[in-house]
């Protein structure tokens, strides 16, 4: 399995922004482990062109539907013929933001796959979940609905994110991050099989360079997902280096 980082860049970025793509294309000719940005839609195609080999660019968010009345939605065709591989889907921004269930999720989760992208399906407990004792019941449902049936593991990707932890600086405990990736992993498992040993699990939330060798060497992390350490090339590097190294 090759690991992955995958940096979210959300609602920031215009053209100068592509500046930090060609900086890490300068880095890494080639790379020991996956590298995904997920710019806005704006960005899409010109970071796809200007992206090299070594890395990937996908959409922060697709349509289920491929084409049709649904003004200011992208279809993941679109995002494909932009030259995305991946999507973002389910992000609690996402969920939040916009009302989506996870059956909205396992819905655009489908159409993704059928396009030939691969999704990062988000899951992630509430400040007010993690305090009320119900993250691993809370992760459990979100992985039971946000996913279809009959998936072969290694055509998606996994991504938790303790909502409380997103651009505030504070991080799990590091027992706190293996409880929930080892239970991912174990209920991945039991749903698709083997396969399921090669479906990546990212842990995204305040991830740093500081502190991305010490998330890296938890079980079953097997990646980033990373929103403002991404903008920067010098910032993602330093995460994409702890992550070779682990």
């Amino acid at each position: 399995m090759r690991k992955l980082a995958a940096g979210n860049w959300k609602m920031n970025g215009t053209a100068a922004a592509l500046a930090e793509i060609a900086a890490l294309n300068a880095r890494y000719d080639s790379a020991p482990v996956d590298i995904l940005i997920c710019p806005p839609a704006t960005l899409l195609s010109r970071a796809s062109d200007t992206a090299g080999p070594a890395i990937a660019t996908g959409g922060q968010d697709c349509h289920a539907a491929h084409s049709g009345a649904h003004t200011g939605d992208i279809a993941p065709d679109m995002l494909k013929d932009a030259g995305a591989s991946y999507v973002i889907l389910g992000h609690s921004e996402r969920r939040t933001d916009h009302g989506e269930t996870d059956a909205t999720v396992r819905v655009k989760t489908v159409s993704a796959l059928n396009t030939g992208l691969t999704p990062v399906v988000c899951v992630g407990e509430t400040e007010a979940e993690r305090d009320a004792g119900q993250t691993l019941d809370v992760i459990r449902s979100q992985l039971a609905g946000s996913l279809p049936d009959g998936l072969d593991g290694a055509q998606i990707v996994v991504a938790y994110e303790p909502v409380w932890a997103i651009g505030t600086g504070r991080v799990p405990t590091h027992d706190q991050i293996e409880e929930v990736h080892n239970l991912m992993r174990a209920e991945l498992v039991a749903r698709f099989g083997d396969s399921a040993a090669e479906t990546r699990l990212l842990y995204g939330g305040s991830v740093k360079p500081g502190n991305a060798a010490e998330i890296f060497a938890l079980s079953n992390v097997d990646g980033a997902l990373v929103g403002g350490a991404s903008l920067k090339a010098d910032d993602f590097a330093g995460i994409i280096d702890a992550l070779a190294q682990a």
